[in-house]
């Protein structure tokens, strides 16, 4: 008989799962090193913006104007206050008893972490900055594994360690200082020099209490400073294929092992010891061919495996890609 069976589509399985795998970057060096990149976005007068007058990025190059433009559009479009406290999209009732602004407001995805307690804040008032942090997706993989970003600063003016809480929300000294986007790579710290009330951490000052003072120069100390060590974990998911091979009681029942030959005879003929009925041969590897017969993978046995002559055998190989 043949040493070659196909396999049936319920011989078949392909589980996913999620590995994790750690990461710490120490100092500017081994952090730009390795891709990660820093940005100050800042809000400026559309008017006075004159493209390129405002560089960032220890890397690559952008403008703050542009990277807080896209910040905002892409994690905050639903969260924003205009001066009164208002969703910018809704109606505002003002304190004489006018209404300003549609009575209604888009629906944006803004790839929230959580739904339960969705709540972020972005700074609009004029010249505001914010910090950003991107990680590459070659590092982080499908995501940041949630509860595992740690952003440690220090330099002569300030020093402190910011983290995310597993929900979205990165924290440093019980306060809420931003927000972490898990399948960006981006770590956006956004509550520089503002105070908000009813937040899920209570009330906080941002800003004196985090950044040290309102001064802008501040937040560049901490995004830009040479001592900083940033670790995480990435997330990625790994399909297991399960190979079941089925070895029914009439098949496989002669030896491939060439010992099996007669040594005393050069006609091919086996050893008495396989001839009778009671000869049972034994498994040690089993093979894995594509159509064009040729071997793909190899899996051995712990140990020599004997075949049953009147039940059937299954070996299950399994294989991660």
């Amino acid at each position: 008989m043949s040493v070659y069976k196909p396999f049936t589509t319920s011989d078949i399985i392909l589980s996913p799962f999620e590995v994790n795998k750690s990461f710490t970057f120490q100092g500017t060096a081994a952090i730009t090193g390795s891709g990660i990149d820093r940005f100050i976005g800042k809000n400026l007068e559309p008017i006075l913006w004159i493209p390129g007058s405002n560089p960032t990025g220890q890397i690559s190059t952008q403008d703050q104007f542009l990277v807080y433009r896209s910040i905002r559009e892409l994690y905050y479009s639903n969260f924003l206050k205009d001066v009164n406290g208002s969703p910018v999209g809704l109606a505002s009732f003002n304190p004489d008893g006018t209404i300003t602004g549609p009575g209604y407001t888009p629906n944006y995805y803004n790839y929230l972490s959580n739904t339960l307690n969705a709540d972020r804040f972005f700074p609009t008032s004029s010249n505001a900055g914010i910090g950003v942090i991107a990680i590459p997706s070659n590092l982080f993989g499908e995501h940041i594994k949630p509860n595992t970003f740690s952003f440690k600063y220090s330099n002569s003016s300030t020093s402190g360690i910011i983290t995310d809480d597993g929900e979205g929300n990165l924290i440093s000294s019980n306060l809420k200082v931003g927000d972490i986007i898990y399948q960006h790579g981006m770590a956006i710290l956004t509550s520089y020099g503002n105070t908000i009330t009813g937040s899920l951490y209570g009330t906080a000052l941002y800003g004196t209490a985090i950044y040290g003072t309102t001064d802008e120069q501040e937040l560049d100390e901490i995004i830009f400073t040479n001592n900083i060590t940033c670790s995480f974990e990435s997330t990625i998911t790994i399909y297991e294929s399960q190979y079941k091979c089925t070895i029914r009681e009439n098949e496989y029942n002669f030896s491939q092992n060439p010992t099996i030959i007669s040594s005393s005879s050069n006609s091919g003929i086996v050893n008495d010891f396989a001839t009778g009925s009671y000869f049972s041969p034994y498994v040690t590897t089993v093979g894995l061919y594509n159509n064009n017969k040729e071997l793909l993978a190899v899996g051995k046995l712990a140990q020599p495996l004997p075949l049953s002559s009147t039940t059937d055998i299954n070996i299950i190989i399994n294989l991660d890609l």
